[in-house]
């Protein structure tokens, strides 16, 4: 089976279930979005390596990492390799100077190694079809530029407010459209908050 390589594009509250975090996987080169609802500290764990903080003390990931780099075990890549009644698995392709072995894992802990390590994050269709979402490119290109009619454009988030660029934030994450709450969340990182 073909691997599809994945990124991180989003990371939010879950809509359908209350104390978790979505965290979406979006194909590279692709259309296809994967939502996975993950726990809170998971969703800790993955925020804490995506923005780079770097906490007093060694979380459990961390922890992780700093173990298979002292024994010189490589991460090359996750893959979420099946999905049964909604649960995701997945699987760390380690290696160290005379093994390769796969290592089975829950998704969560994977993507949280696979941001602090830089690997591939990889799945098969069958996967994205049974759970992944269609974006389209009308979708695509319409959610770029609804940004734009709201707004005024990609400059036009410069010159609105904090308060008001986390209104809109908050709005269409609602909505699941993370295309544009990447771009609105870009510009209230760029303020420093």
């Amino acid at each position: 089976m073909k691997k599809i390589e994945l990124e991180i594009v989003a990371l939010s509250h879950s809509i359908t279930q209350t104390h978790s975090y979505a965290v979406v996987l979006g194909e590279i080169n692709g259309l296809r979005r994967l939502p996975i609802v993950i726990g809170g500290f998971e969703a800790q764990a993955i925020a804490v390596a995506l923005e780079r903080m770097n906490p007093s003390r060694p979380l459990t990931h961390d922890l992780m990492k700093n173990f298979m780099m002292a024994f010189n075990v490589e991460l090359h890549e996750i893959v979420i390799n099946d999905l049964q009644e909604g649960i995701f698995y997945s699987k760390l392709v380690c290696s160290s100077s005379n093994d390769t072995v796969e290592i089975d894992s829950r998704t969560s802990d994977a993507l949280a190694l696979a941001v602090r390590f830089g690997c591939p994050i990889y799945t098969y269709d069958s996967i994205l079809d049974q759970a992944g979402v269609l974006m389209e490119d009308d979708n695509k290109k319409t959610s770029s530029s609804a940004v734009t009619s709201e707004t005024g454009g990609k400059d036009d988030l410069k010159s609105m407010s904090l308060e008001d660029l986390n209104s809109l934030l908050t709005e269409v994450l609602e909505q699941e459209d993370y295309i544009k709450a990447i771009a609105i969340r870009d510009e209230i990182k760029s303020r420093g908050k």
